[in-house]
Parts: C-alpha cells; sequence; structure tokens
C-alpha cells in the first residue's frame, strides 16, 4: 500500500494517524518531494472509477490562483494529468494507493469499508 500525503497537511496527519492506529503497513512518498506523474495520475483515476476531479486538490492556493475552477470543466483528462504532474499542492490528498483500489481525501468510514477495519 502507498500513502501519498503533504506532511503539513492536517487532513494527512490524521489520515496517518488512523493507519498506524489500526495497524495498516505502508510505504510513505512526500507529494512535493516525488510528485505523482502524468502516468501514475492516469492509472490510478482509471483504476478509481472516482471523476479526475477528484484527484484535484480544490481548496488549496495554487488552485485559486491558477483559476482552475473555471478552467477545468473544459480540460480534458490528458491535459488534468499534465497539470497535476506539475506541482503535487494541486492533487488531492492523501491518496492511497493498493493493487486493488485507490483512495482520495480521508473519509474514515470509505477507509474502514476498503480496508476491512
Amino acid at each position: 500500500m502507498l500513502f501519498i500525503e503533504y506532511p503539513k497537511c492536517t487532513t494527512c496527519q490524521k489520515a496517518k494517524k488512523w493507519l498506524d492506529g489500526n495497524g495498516v503497513v505502508y510505504t510513505d512518498r512526500h507529494i512535493k518531494e516525488e510528485n505523482p506523474t502524468a502516468e501514475e495520475l492516469k492509472a490510478w483515476h482509471q483504476m478509481s472509477g472516482y471523476s479526475i476531479k477528484k484527484f484535484v486538490n480544490t481548496s488549496g492556493m495554487l488552485y485559486r490562483e491558477l483559476q482552475l475552477k473555471d478552467k477545468l470543466p473544459s480540460m480534458t483528462d490528458e491535459e488534468v494529468y499534465a497539470l497535476l504532474a506539475t506541482d503535487g499542492m494541486l492533487v488531492k490528498r492523501p491518496l492511497i494507493i493498493t493493487k486493488d483500489y485507490v483512495l482520495t481525501g480521508f473519509k474514515e468510514a470509505e477507509w474502514k469499508e476498503k480496508m476491512g477495519r
């Protein structure tokens, strides 16, 4: 299991505490130091079944600065992958990646269900 986080993000901190408290074994990846590539994002998006918007950090400063609220609806998935790959702060976090599923953001009930906790 891959846990992609931004350590200063309070939601990521809560998620990590939950993982540790539930004995979940994972590999940690800092999203700013090792930003997901467009290829990774495409694979995760396709595997997740989510809309591409679920991979976009809509509450970040960069999202507002780039006026993505107005631009995203007319962008193709490929354009969104390329954009998200430019800066980890644009990507919704935390992310959980396994061979069977992908989770974006931290919703404890969803995580419990998916991880069988």
